[in-house]
């Protein structure tokens, strides 16, 4: 039995399991199974190596940073260049490469929610994924300001986003929690009073379908997007990896 599965903290909304149980069935794939792993900590991840006899990971929040240094190398078109890694790969030596399918599911996505790429782009938080969301913005040529609840050299603050800067910067991607369970009808702070049908909102949760953020995008009349799509797109690139 090969095993696959997810590791992360909290696990219990996961769509991982569900998609992979199915994908199985549908497809006739017969010896596989993926379980979920919450792991409190990163440090017990080298107790989940030592117990299970793994075939492949995939990682979540808040460990796709945390999980680097236990990995013995990095794919360079993918974790390597965007420093966070979502799919790990089990070699056949014994050794650990991390990639990121965070970005072939972000940039997929994009493209099919977008009329153009002629944007300029917010991206709300600065954790794993939102490394691979610069990744993809920076390779389609979209310029971005990152912004975060504490001001840094990378990031501008929250209360930093006039009505200017929202108004100029009409594709708003949000990388955080926000609005999930269980910070479920939170979004994050914003202008939204200067909303308009030029914005363009996607939002890499997907459970709620649709979160206070998108909510507000389309009483607004804005367009917007959940992460289902990308997650789905992220997902296939997992198990490609895996097996090639």
């Amino acid at each position: 039995m090969k095993t696959y599965g997810l590791i992360g903290y909290p696990l219990e909304h996961s769509f991982s399991k569900k998609y992979f149980t199915e994908k199985y069935n549908k497809e006739g794939i017969e010896g596989c199974q993926y379980d979920l792993f919450e792991l409190e900590n990163i440090q017990q991840f080298t107790d989940l190596l030592k117990d299970n006899q793994l075939n492949g990971l995939n990682v979540t929040i808040p460990y796709k940073e945390q999980v680097l240094p236990f990995l013995d190398r990095l794919d360079p078109e993918t974790a390597g260049k965007i420093g966070a890694a979502n799919v790990i790969k089990f070699e056949e030596d014994g050794t650990l490469t991390g990639y990121n399918s965070d970005y072939f599911g972000f940039k997929n996505s994009l493209k099919s929610f977008l009329p153009h790429t002629n944007f300029k782009a917010l991206v709300l938080g600065t954790g794993g994924a939102s490394k691979a969301i610069k990744a993809v913005l920076e390779d389609l040529n979209i310029p971005f300001k990152s912004v975060s609840r504490n001001r840094s050299e990378e990031s501008i603050a929250y209360s930093d986003v006039t009505e200017e800067i929202y108004t100029t910067h009409t594709l708003v991607v949000n990388t955080t929690p926000l609005g999930m369970h269980p910070k479920v009808g939170i979004a994050p702070e914003l202008p939204y009073e200067f909303t308009s049908d030029n914005h363009y909102f996607f939002d890499v949760v997907y459970n709620p379908a649709e979160t206070e953020f998108l909510k507000i995008c389309r009483e607004k009349g804005g367009h917007g997007m959940n992460g289902l799509d990308m997650l789905i797109g992220q997902a296939e690139a997992s198990w490609e990896i895996w097996n090639k």
